[in-house]
């Protein structure tokens, strides 16, 4: 996780548990004049609009009083939703089983994309099998991944 990201964390994270949600991830875009952070909020009872517009509300009132983002920006609240990103080994863990699709931030045999079977975790370092070859990759290691839906 960046230095930013980090700081965004600190700030924003109490605030989305005072308004009974889990504060999932956190992206913080620049590309043009405007920055785009989108917050990912998620809840035991599931994500309404009405979750994500009191957090967008609370969130944007103490980043604008904090001035945590320079210049101008965009924010965005939303649930993960069901091809969920994961950010933290915490994370990786609740999805043991499950098929994930990850970008590494350096190609691994000549290839960056995996899609594969999370079968577990191991120190900082997550375990996908991918067409019965195991494969070990280190969080700090990946890109983006996200939770391939079962349909």
């Amino acid at each position: 996780m960046a230095a930013a990201d980090s700081k965004l964390r600190e700030l924003l994270q109490p605030v989305v548990e005072a308004l009974g949600c889990e504060l999932w991830g956190l992206e913080l875009q620049s590309g043009g004049k405007r920055k785009l952070l989108r917050i990912y909020i998620d809840s035991d009872d599931g994500i309404g609009v009405e979750d994500c517009e009191r957090v967008s509300r609370q969130s944007s009132s103490v980043l604008d009083v904090d001035d945590a983002i320079n210049g101008e920006y965009v924010l965005e609240v939303s649930s993960p939703g069901m091809d969920r990103p994961l950010y933290e080994l915490s994370q990786y863990e609740k999805y043991k089983g499950e098929d994930i699709s990850l970008k590494l931030r350096f190609p691994y045999d000549g290839r960056r994309n995996f899609k594969g079977r999370l079968v577990g975790v191991d120190g900082d370092e997550i375990i996908l099998v991918v067409a019965d070859t195991e494969y070990l990759f280190p969080i700090e290691g990946i890109d983006k991944a996200n939770v391939v839906p079962r349909f």
